[in-house]
């Protein structure tokens, strides 16, 4: 039997379950907003307990966070979490770092070289690329505001 793709969209759409978006929701804002009061907690345990002070601080909540959600990923907890989560778990450095851990951990069959060196940032590539053209572009449109 042939389906136009009108007909089979109401049809997928007529089976498809319901997402309930309010529990989603929910689940995203706690998670998410988990992630960002512990992210506060480090910093001020780096700078309250460690002595850390200017961008230190920033660097070193930056490192354990990345640090923490690799190691969550390659033990395959941080699925569990994002699983449960949602979009809370994109928070953006811990999304980034999973991208690229699970990108890396999908690939290591092929070997280090050409499975994990060439595809670690087959996810977080274009977010890096787009992101640096982009930030360098606005730099330039900001300089030559600057000038006038």
């Amino acid at each position: 039997m042939e389906m136009s793709q009108q007909t089979y969209r109401r049809y997928a759409q007529a089976h498809a379950p319901r997402s309930p978006l309010v529990k989603d929701c929910l689940h995203a804002f706690l998670v998410g907003g988990g992630i960002c009061c512990a992210a506060q907690g480090l910093r001020t345990l780096y700078e309250v307990i460690f002595g850390f002070t200017g961008d230190d601080v920033g660097t070193m909540t930056s490192v354990t966070l990345v640090f923490v959600t690799a190691l969550l990923t390659g033990f395959g907890v941080f699925d569990n979490i994002a699983r449960f989560a949602g979009a809370g778990t994109l928070v953006p450095i811990t999304g980034f770092a999973n991208a690229v851990v699970s990108s890396a951990i999908d690939s290591r069959a092929e070997g280090y070289v050409l499975g994990v060196g060439a595809k670690i940032f087959t996810v977080a590539g274009p977010v890096l690329l787009y992101g640096t053209v982009a930030g360098t572009v606005y730099g330039v449109i900001e300089w030559l505001l600057a000038r006038l």
